[in-house]
């Protein structure tokens, strides 16, 4: 069992997903001490994500807390098996844990789902695009900081553009294809881009047209994140303040209707290639 002064998003859920079934089951830190053969402090540090435990480990304590779900188990007991660095720790001490979070949680993501009213999704942004957005971030950063920010978002795309990609579906308002970041050439070359994006084996791009008139939610950016069982998906949120990941069932459940109706308001796709076209041709 290995500590790590830096836990990551993944191991954090993985904990908290133990306590959950530990709490649900009735026994407390100390008595799942002792089955384990342990301390309750080691239990206190695998649920907080600050020890990694091996899949046996996990299944022992699946056991020890009656989980009849077997496939959650597997599900859980997955989570253990890479030990690997991905790319994004190369950022960390760089860029804010928060984002290295994020680029963790996609590259494990078995399907994502996103909407964007005033701006478009990370993943589909060309670099001149992206460069603009984080220049007007309030306060401003500095330019070397920029150019890190810059690096990791591109680098996030991979999970588009490697050879399994999980299954990507964006719904995107007409108001953010028709904001100028850069000025019209950079817009047009952003617009040209997400245009060949759709047409990308497992990506599918719709677009809510202004005629659709309001749509539920506040119009914040909304990325929706698969687990490999329902019960490990994730929602995050880009605040003023920083990424929110959001991980209760009832949260789960009401940003799945979210998504579910703003893809009722979208165009299907071909139409939205229209629409984009048509906006290209008007720049």
């Amino acid at each position: 069992m290995s500590s790590s002064t830096a836990p990551t998003a993944r191991r954090r859920r993985l904990g908290a997903e133990l306590r959950k079934l530990r709490e649900r089951a009735g026994i407390t830190a100390t008595e799942a001490a002792r089955l384990l053969g342990g301390n309750q402090a080691r239990i206190s540090n695998i649920e907080a994500g600050r020890y990694g435990v091996s899949a046996e480990r996990v299944r022992t304590l699946s056991c020890h807390y009656a989980c009849a779900d077997g496939t959650l188990v597997n599900a859980l007991a997955a989570m253990t098996g890479d030990r690997r660095r991905g790319w994004w720790e190369e950022y960390r001490e760089i860029l804010p844990t928060e984002l290295l979070d994020l680029a963790e949680l996609e590259h494990h993501g078995t399907a994502l789902r996103t909407s964007h009213t005033a701006g478009l999704p990370g993943l589909l942004q060309t670099t001149d695009h992206a460069r603009e957005i984080f220049r007007q971030v309030v306060p401003a950063l500095p330019p070397p900081e920029i150019e890190h920010r810059l690096s990791f978002r591109i680098k996030r795309q991979s999970v588009v553009f490697r050879e399994r990609p999980a299954p990507y579906r964006a719904v995107v308002h007409e108001a953010a294809l028709r904001m100028r970041f850069g000025g019209p050439a950079v817009a047009k070359q952003q617009l040209t881009h997400l245009l060949a994006m759709s047409e990308r084996d497992g990506v599918t791009i719709r677009i809510i047209p202004f005629e659709a008139g309001g749509f539920p939610g506040t119009g914040q950016p909304v990325c929706y994140v698969h687990g490999a069982v329902p019960q490990l998906d994730t929602v995050q949120l880009d605040q003023a303040h920083g990424i929110a990941l959001l991980d209760a069932e009832a949260e789960l459940l009401t940003y799945r209707r979210l998504l579910d109706r703003l893809e009722l308001l979208a165009l299907d796709t071909t139409e939205s290639r229209d629409l984009v076209r048509r906006i290209i041709q008007s720049l």
